[in-house]
């Protein structure tokens, strides 16, 4: 997401740094530039005008003009003003006492309602240790009951749902009955996704809002929409008072548009952002922290919070201690994979690392990383302790167990040992969630040129393999 956008930024930012001095022409240059960066990214346009008047306005008040560095200003007063456009910082549910906190779901049809009322229960449940209770009041989607029921089965949460009854509003208050009889603490309301020109469909959320009076209303907006996100979110809440957004599919081929102009549009915080298919991939929204994604800063906090979640202290310390005395084999390489596979992947956590932005484009695919288990999976326990025995005829015989060629093998056994040496040099950068996470990269390098081989030699025997055309 925002790729197009971070190029643009990044160019206008190169020309301004490339002055020694600029003039108020060169920011209104910069700045028509960035306008039109934005509108390609379908930002709302009077958001994108407002944008660029705010950020020039900025920069001849910050004396950007007198500058000696005036690449590194403009940097900081966009995004100053990225997050204050998309501001503020606003992810925390707020809970009653005595419950059940009723959060109901609404949005367009496609919007990924369903995931979505799934992913948060499963972030209510985990994060805020709470209790929740699905409850599946689409009545409108074939199957989209089973699907709910579905994702309940997979994350252990109840999911109340009634087949015979096609009233919204009926279902919905006995569901309000049935938390408040068994205990439950917050209730996800799953509602039928409906097109904000539809009347009779906006007259039936507005009606199930009535009865059950919920304490958060959520507008679910799939971000690859574009400006029409922006423009459903400002008629819901015309009919519904949102207390809050979650944009969904961020991580797709998004614009980005939407999550610069629905804060702006509607007035209503962006709560949630889902980036990823998987249950577990749904990320509080921070103004700032996105605000330095798009910039192509990175986002460094974010990438600390999934290592820490992922890493155990008492572990982490153990793998520092093999790393300092050169005893990390293969299975702790596996470890380390595995982890790493949990937050996102190598391609997800690069994006969310400073200056990695060079690297966006590079074919880097994590199934190779399943194949990289193959192999170590094909060891024997004395081979993964103790990498240095395995010669050509080791070498041979895992190749043949794991299905790769006895080359994948070797390039895999070379670059452990070079990232073995390296993170011994690192072991000293601390332990726990940063340490951890500081150890694992030392050999990100090694390993993206382990599975770029493994790549080549494959497609080399392909080539191999491939028939010749014969003569005429």
């Amino acid at each position: 997401m925002f790729d197009a956008l971070t190029d643009k930024f990044n160019s206008v930012f190169k020309s301004l740094s490339g002055r020694g001095r600029i003039t108020e022409s060169n920011v209104s240059d910069a700045m028509r530039e960035v306008r039109k960066a934005l509108l390609e990214a379908d930002v709302n346009y009077q958001v994108a005008k407002q944008f660029c008047k705010d950020v020039k306005d900025a920069a001849v008040g910050a004396e950007v003009l007198k500058s000696l560095h005036p690449g590194q200003v403009m940097v900081k007063i966009v995004n100053d003003e990225l997050t204050h456009l998309m501001g503020p910082v606003d992810p925390k549910i707020y809970y009653v006492s005595p419950g059940p906190t009723i959060i109901m779901l609404a949005g367009l049809q496609g919007s990924g309602k369903t995931t979505t009322a799934g992913k948060l229960a499963k972030y209510i449940k985990e994060k805020n240790n709470k209790n929740p209770l699905l409850v599946a009041d689409d009545l409108q989607r074939p199957a989209a009951i089973e699907q709910l029921c579905t994702l309940g089965e997979q994350l252990g949460i109840e999911v109340y749902k009634e087949d015979s009854v096609k009233d919204a509003v009926k279902v919905a208050k006995n569901a309000l009955k049935h938390a408040r009889k068994n205990g439950f603490d917050v209730i996800v309301l799953d509602t039928a996704g409906r097109l904000h020109v539809d009347m009779e469909m906006m007259d039936e959320i507005a009606a199930v809002a009535k009865a059950v009076t919920p304490q958060q209303i959520y507008l679910v907006c799939d971000a690859m929409t574009g400006q029409d996100a922006v423009n459903s979110a400002k008629e819901f809440n015309d009919r519904l008072e949102l207390d809050g957004v979650i944009l969904t599919k961020l991580d797709g081929d998004a614009r980005g548009g939407s999550a610069l102009s629905v804060k702006a549009v509607t007035g209503k915080p962006i709560k949630f952002i889902g980036v990823g298919e998987k249950l577990d991939n749904i990320e509080e929204f921070h103004p700032d922290r996105m605000a330095s994604r798009i910039l192509g800063m990175g986002d460094v906090v974010t990438l600390v919070e999934k290592a820490q979640e992922q890493f155990d202290e008492v572990q982490a310390q153990k793998m520092q201690a093999k790393m300092a005395k050169g005893t990390f084999g293969f299975d702790d390489f596996l470890k380390q994979m595995q982890s790493l596979k949990k937050m996102g992947g190598m391609s997800s956590m690069l994006k969310l690392l400073p200056g990695m932005g060079a690297l966006k484009d590079m074919d880097f695919d994590d199934r190779e990383i399943n194949k990289i288990e193959g192999i170590v999976h094909s060891m024997t326990v004395y081979e993964r302790t103790d990498p240095d025995i395995l010669d050509s005829s080791r070498r041979r015989r895992i190749a043949r167990g794991s299905g790769r060629d006895v080359q994948d093998v070797a390039g895999l056994v070379k670059t452990f040992k070079r990232s073995r040496e390296m993170m011994k040099m690192m072991a000293g950068g601390g332990s726990g969630g940063l340490g951890a996470l500081k150890n694992m990269f030392s050999g990100k390098t090694d390993m993206m040129s382990t599975m770029s081989s493994m790549k080549k030699q494959k497609q080399r025997s392909k080539r191999k393999r491939a028939p010749r055309k014969k003569r005429r």
